[in-house]
């Protein structure tokens, strides 16, 4: 018994002792979404062909924007555009998607639009019955729908976005998630000065479609609710990028996508100082389709458009090498991520949903945690 004790006790000083750097593993999964972003300006930054007032409609002088963001290398030029992408995703964790390096990543669903790639990304499936973006509440269990169910996660998955359309994708009846998207994205019945001042906002900025907030207003809201709030899954969808090359706009859509990686380093930088967050926490960043290329084709996206199922994953965590950008990993699909969300949390998605597609984590050469 004495030697049983003397044991005990050894094992606890031992434990008392140990460094603070004994390896940290995934506690909680960002899934972070910019609409309708491109490979093309990830890996290679700011398009050269784009640049002019003719194919770019840009209203800012090329000058200026060759200033801001133009280099002859387009590994200077990538980086102009991401900076926290490309020092450091691309230095501690993991990018796939790069076409030109055999790296590809790409959707199942053939009609390469928002809702079926939502839908592909968060419930591992590609569902043929989803071919429009005015779809009804989403008959497929989302892999946050699933992961709320359990007893360890239920309460701490949150849905944020700027598009209305989450509150069908996540078929916020069913699923009972809590989502903040499109007109619910500010709290209305938020009395405080910061509240009203917000709301005040959200009614009096011009909006560039139906009732969604920009990015801005999005990433304000959701980093004042994690000082508060401390989910373990989230989901925050960022839409202006697709709605400025829509527009035809791509002065305007290289300023929105450079905020957007100021909005994830802000977001990692602020998570990374909670100690609920600090190292054990994983962020999945990609966009929900790609679109196409050239003159005209940039600014949409679908079947008409090839190319458009084309997309990229960053990812960065505490179980992912920091392998930087991949080559020659030729059949990651968008289906995979739901899987890949679960299993950083030690879940599996596939035990709930057989048909949904496998996690990604072997082909990062990571540790399953």
């Amino acid at each position: 018994m004495t030697r049983v004790l003397r044991c005990v006790m050894a094992a606890c000083l031992a434990m008392a002792i140990a460094p603070p750097s004994v390896a940290a593993h995934t506690r909680n999964v960002v899934l972070i979404v910019c609409d309708g972003l491109r490979w093309q300006e990830i890996f290679t930054g700011a398009d050269p062909l784009l640049l002019n007032e003719q194919a770019g409609g840009s209203w800012t002088p090329e000058a200026e924007l060759r200033r801001q963001y133009w280099a002859d290398d387009a590994g200077a030029r990538r980086r102009l555009l991401f900076p926290f992408i490309w020092d450091t995703v691309a230095t501690q964790g993991q990018l796939f998607g790069h076409q030109e390096l055999g790296s590809k990543f790409t959707v199942t669903n053939a009609m390469w639009f928002s809702y079926p790639g939502y839908n592909e990304m968060t419930s591992g499936i590609n569902d043929p019955a989803i071919q429009s973006n005015a779809f009804p509440p989403n008959p497929n269990v989302t892999v946050f729908e699933w992961l709320n169910s359990l007893p360890q996660f239920h309460g701490k998955v949150e849905i944020f976005g700027t598009w209305g359309a989450f509150h069908r994708i996540f078929n916020e009846a069913r699923s009972k998630l809590p989502i903040r998207a499109g007109y619910s994205l500010v709290d209305a019945s938020d009395l405080s000065p910061r509240g009203l001042l917000m709301n005040e906002l959200y009614q009096t900025t011009t909006r560039l479609e139906e009732d969604n907030p920009p990015d801005a207003v999005l990433h304000v809201i959701l980093r004042e609710h994690l000082q508060k709030h401390h989910p373990r899954i989230l989901f925050v969808g960022y839409g202006e990028t697709d709605l400025w090359q829509h527009l035809g706009r791509y002065d305007a859509f290289l300023d929105t996508a450079h905020s957007f990686d100021k909005f994830v380093h802000g977001l990692w930088d602020q998570m990374q100082s909670m100690p609920e967050y600090r190292k054990q926490t994983t962020f999945l960043i990609t966009a929900d389709h790609g679109r196409g290329s050239g003159a005209v084709n940039w600014k949409n996206h679908g079947v008409a458009q090839p190319g458009s199922g084309n997309i990229w994953l960053a990812v960065l965590g505490p179980d992912t090498a920091p392998l930087g950008e991949r080559r020659d990993v030729p059949d990651l699909t968008q289906s995979q991520i739901a899987s890949t969300l679960a299993a950083f949390v030690g879940e599996d998605f596939r035990a709930f949903k057989p048909a949904a597609a496998k996690s990604a984590i072997a082909a990062m050469g990571s540790a399953s945690p």
